[in-house]
């Protein structure tokens, strides 16, 4: 996908996400995500923060209070923000669906998967079903494949071949691991227990020894 396809896909994944979240009651706001520890309105205020980076300064003060980690700096800032109201956070997301300001550090292919995957992390807890688009999954999985920090990917999944049943898209080599390419963009991102149940081949059971799942569900043939 080139830059201007990103982008479009950008502000077509942030609107739907405002449409999903404007329908949910307190409740739901409230449910935990498929990320550990955030809620929905954690997620949702994420997302909203990647259209507003904030300045080098504050970015600073942030990971010096977060003793120098990104994950506890980026857990910190989307908890604070999502202290906003919900519409507040549905308004942010649709005021600035178009937004292509970036992160330090980042460019469109990292905010085209991280709000992809998002996305999910709020619609399959809540059972709402919206499919990846095959194309920007398939290059979201290719980036991710192609990442070190923070999934390690390829050092995760060494020794499998991993290949999507509904679009071109495969990687690595070993015992081979199928499914949807939406389900294997949640595995490289770290999704384990929610992408397994919709895998097959030879390479689930090494992603369930590996993992030390007991009893789990998945067609292994």
């Amino acid at each position: 996908m080139d830059r201007e396809e990103s982008w479009r896909v950008i502000t077509e994944q942030r609107l739907g996400l405002a449409r999903l979240l404007e329908g949910l009651s307190d409740d739901e706001w409230e449910q935990p995500s498929l990320c550990a520890g955030w809620r929905v309105r954690d997620v949702a205020a994420h997302v909203s923060l990647i259209a507003l980076p904030p300045s080098p300064g504050t970015l600073l003060v942030d990971l010096l209070r977060a003793r120098g980690s990104f994950h506890r700096l980026n857990t910190m800032a989307s908890r604070r923000r999502a202290e906003r109201a919900p519409n507040q956070l549905i308004a942010d997301l649709r005021q600035h669906a178009g937004s292509r300001k970036i992160p330090i550090v980042s460019d469109q292919r990292n905010v085209l998967f991280d709000l992809l995957v998002h996305v999910q992390d709020i619609a399959i807890p809540l059972g709402v079903d919206l499919p990846m688009p095959l194309v920007p999954a398939a290059a979201g999985a290719t980036r991710v494949w192609s990442m070190g920090w923070p999934f390690w990917a390829r050092r995760q999944l060494r020794g499998l071949r991993l290949r999507a049943t509904d679009t071109n898209w495969s990687a690595g080599a070993g015992a081979e691991l199928r499914g949807p390419i939406g389900m294997l963009l949640l595995l490289l991102t770290g999704r384990t227990m929610t992408a397994l149940p919709h895998l097959s081949g030879p390479g689930v059971q090494t992603i369930i020894e590996r993992a030390a799942i007991p009893g789990a569900e998945a067609d292994q043939s």
